[in-house]
């Protein structure tokens, strides 16, 4: 089963239907995609989410609000990290590994800080530490201020020749669903969500006692030309942690995950192996 053809599956909790999708074989660890900024489950790339699912269970799903879940988006990074927690326990997992790319990746900092015994490992790409460096509205605006055919182009990658063939080669590939596909975000997810990101990046985490308290292991992974979460964003959070690996892509922007796919679903499988 792959991300294009797997079905759409439902989890009550409550009042709240989270929407999720299973990829690769039922035994292992499984392996929880957290998305990025509005993005739903179909904003995945493919080559990213079947490749990490060749040898391991991987759930993807839309947190509270987006695309076909239910429930009001929550306009701190703490709360969509509960969320995400209810979602994880609401499948009866007892034990899991995560990858967590831009937004995503904040929300697993708060969950292995929060639940240790449940986080084995955690794979943080294209995020910022609590009081990191971010400029999310201004590349934003000026991403969509370019008329690009696909506004991911200037936002995830950069001008250079070869990251934009990657680029679209990434969009054909994250556009290729045409069943069952998710309901592109709007304002009532966009809105809650910049406030997340820029309050979490807003207060300074004296001492980086977030980032010191996960034990787990992590790999951070970024782009070199990152504009979103500047670099320097990961090797901060690299030199904090207590058992932290750290792997910088050339020539690549916010969406370096996307940019090599195949580089990345390596790193990950080398990692969560070990």
């Amino acid at each position: 089963m792959s991300l294009e053809t797997a079905r759409t599956e439902y989890l009550n909790v409550d009042d709240v239907r989270f929407a999720f999708r299973r990829l690769g074989p039922t035994a292992g660890t499984p392996l929880i995609l957290l998305q990025h900024f509005t993005g739903t489950m179909d904003a995945w790339d493919p080559a990213v989410a079947d490749g990490l699912a060749a040898t391991r269970p991987v759930i993807a799903f839309n947190n509270l609000g987006i695309g076909t879940s239910t429930g009001r988006t929550p306009d701190t990074v703490e709360q969509m990290a509960a969320d995400a927690g209810t979602f994880i326990r609401g499948l009866g997992l007892s034990k899991v590994d995560l990858v967590g790319f831009s937004l995503g990746g904040m929300l697993a900092q708060v969950l292995a800080m929060q639940h240790p015994s449940l986080i084995r490992k955690i794979v943080i790409a294209g995020a910022a530490p609590r009081g990191g460096e971010e400029h999310l509205l201004a590349v934003v605006e000026d991403a969509f201020a370019q008329g690009a055919p696909d506004v991911r182009l200037p936002l995830f990658f950069t001008p250079s020749e070869k990251s934009q063939r990657a680029g679209q080669a990434f969009v054909a590939r994250a556009t290729a669903r045409t069943q069952d596909r998710d309901p592109d975000s709007g304002d009532d997810v966009s809105v809650p969500q910049a406030k997340a990101i820029i309050g979490w990046c807003a207060v300074k985490d004296e001492g980086d006692t977030t980032l010191r308290a996960i034990a787990q292991p992590a790999l951070i992974v970024h782009g070199s030309d990152d504009t979103m979460f500047p670099s320097i964003n990961a090797y901060n959070m690299f030199k904090a942690m207590k058992n932290a690996q750290f792997v910088l892509y050339p020539d690549s922007g916010h969406g370096a995950v996307f940019q090599y796919p195949e580089t990345f679903v390596a790193h990950c499988h080398t990692f969560l192996d070990a």
